[in-house]
């Protein structure tokens, strides 16, 4: 391959290399020099608060946005010149519901399938094989508009696995869901992982979400990274500081050190007014 700088992720096992990424919105610098590292194979949670630039870097990693400053690789491919050998790689659930109402599951899946060139030999199989896998078989030929909300975002999950990516990006993927339905999202995810070797990279506000299903973590806060490592390195760091400088010895939770980083200013962490219409309308029409 010729003119690329194309890497075997056989040979790094890195699915996601972000490096020195920046990005603005006019004079506000919403990406500030992020470097970050997903391993092929993991769980990967990106946490912050709104306005952290979490949905700014996704967007990079999936080509949506350009890369202005930086470099963006998805298991060795430059994201900035070669977006459509990435977006083949990629599944992608956004946080925007991304089903149409009037067609039925099947058709939505199938939809999906075009657009990503599955054969048409291979795709009715494909399509059956994506819905069984998220539980929606006996679904299938209902119009969606009919769906709860959680068969919804498992609808969503079936349209990002059916063109078999090796990477799969959830941004918000359980927002406006009931605790049984978010915890029937990730029992789907993870089946789905643990049988593909599948990577996901996920941003998520559900702490309990990121402890129980991400094997690492990357906190951000005012576009930048802050902090990284496993849920109980996470906790350790912040035990450990907090010991050193005479304060509670009780052992942290994750949303203390969420907290911890990004800090307690409602001022600072509400994002903007988008930000916040946004997230309220997609989980108006989810729940």
């Amino acid at each position: 391959m010729s003119g690329t700088e194309y890497t075997d992720p056989a040979a790094d096992g890195i699915a996601v290399a972000c490096n020195g990424l920046e990005y603005s919105f006019g004079e506000a610098k919403a990406v500030d020099d992020v470097d970050l590292s997903v391993e092929a194979g993991e769980v990967f949670g990106l946490l912050g608060p709104n306005g952290a630039g979490k949905t700014t870097v996704i967007r990079c990693i999936t080509t949506l946005l350009p890369v202005p400053a930086g470099r963006v690789r998805v298991f060795g491919r430059d994201a900035a010149k070669e977006r459509m050998a990435v977006r083949r790689l990629l599944g992608y659930v956004p946080q925007q519901l991304s089903a149409d109402a009037g067609l039925t599951g099947r058709e939505n899946v199938t939809l999906f399938a075009r657009v990503f060139d599955v054969s048409r030999k291979d795709r009715a199989e494909r399509v059956a094989q994506v819905l069984a896998a998220v539980g929606l078989t006996d679904a299938a030929d209902r119009l969606a508009k009919t769906y709860s909300g959680g068969m919804i975002r498992r609808l969503e999950l079936a349209q990002a696995l059916v063109s078999a990516p090796r990477l799969l990006i959830l941004d918000e993927p359980t927002i406006g869901l009931d605790p049984i339905a978010r915890t029937s999202v990730w029992e789907h995810i993870d089946a789905v992982r643990k049988a593909t070797g599948m990577t996901v990279l996920v941003t998520t506000h559900y702490m309990d979400e990121a402890d129980q299903y991400c094997d690492r973590l990357a906190l951000m806060h005012l576009g930048r990274v802050r902090a990284v490592g496993t849920p109980d390195e996470l906790r350790s760091a912040l035990r450990e500081r907090n010991r050193a400088e005479g304060g509670s010895d009780r052992p942290p939770t994750l949303e203390d050190v969420f907290r911890d980083v990004a800090g307690s200013g409602l001022d600072e962490q509400g994002g903007e007014f988008r930000d916040v219409r946004t997230t309220r309308r997609t989980a108006t029409r989810v729940g």
